[in-house]
Parts: structure tokens; C-alpha cells; sequence
């Protein structure tokens, strides 16, 4: 049981990783085809799709409110303390990746 749960956090670090490294790459890729700065526009989407990353990462918004409903109103502290640490894990995937994107561009993504 231990072992899915840290693999799930794994998943969850790199899905959110992944999505607003992705999503700001092909951002700057559709400002440039438009003849608009990309670099601007990787920030700007990398600002923009950062609670985005974080919610595909943990699997939409219902299924966590329900886990937080269980852990307070059942007294299921575990799954609570577990969907804690799944958006703690989604949450560093975001900061890695608008780490990586304010290294490409020079800039100072905030």
C-alpha cells in the first residue's frame, strides 16, 4: 500500500511537471507563429497554467474535496494527511517547472 502511494507522488510531481512545462513551451510556440514575443508569452503562460498543473496532477478537483470530506467529517486522518502531501508533491512539480522556464528565459517568473 506504501509503495503506491510514493509512486503517486512521484506521478503527481512530474504530471504537474510536465503540464506547465508543456503547456508554456507550446504557449511561446503559437506566440511566435503569431509573430508575438515568446519569451513574454512563456512567462505569461507559465503564471497562468501553474493551479492548472496542480489540479490535473492530483486528478480534478471533486475527488480531492471528497478525500478532504472523508478525512474531516469520517475521521480518516491518513487519506487526509495523504491528499495533503499529493498536492505538496504537485505544488514542487509547478515550482520545478516555473523554475526551469525563469531559467530559459532569464526572467523572473513570479
Amino acid at each position: 500500500m506504501e509503495e503506491r502511494f510514493f509512486a503517486a507522488l512521484i506521478t503527481c510531481f512530474f504530471i504537474s511537471f510536465g503540464v506547465l512545462l508543456g503547456g508554456s513551451l507550446f504557449g511561446s510556440l503559437s506566440a511566435y507563429i503569431t509573430g508575438e514575443p515568446p519569451v513574454s508569452e512563456m512567462m505569461v503562460s507559465a503564471q497562468r497554467l501553474r493551479i492548472w498543473a496542480i489540479v490535473a496532477a492530483i486528478g480534478g478537483t471533486f475527488d480531492a474535496i471528497s478525500t478532504f470530506e472523508r478525512g474531516i467529517y469520517d475521521g480518516s486522518t491518513m487519506d487526509l494527511f495523504k491528499q495533503i502531501m499529493l498536492i505538496i508533491s504537485a505544488m514542487g512539480g509547478v515550482k520545478a517547472g516555473v523554475l526551469i522556464i525563469s531559467w530559459i528565459t532569464q526572467g523572473d517568473v513570479t
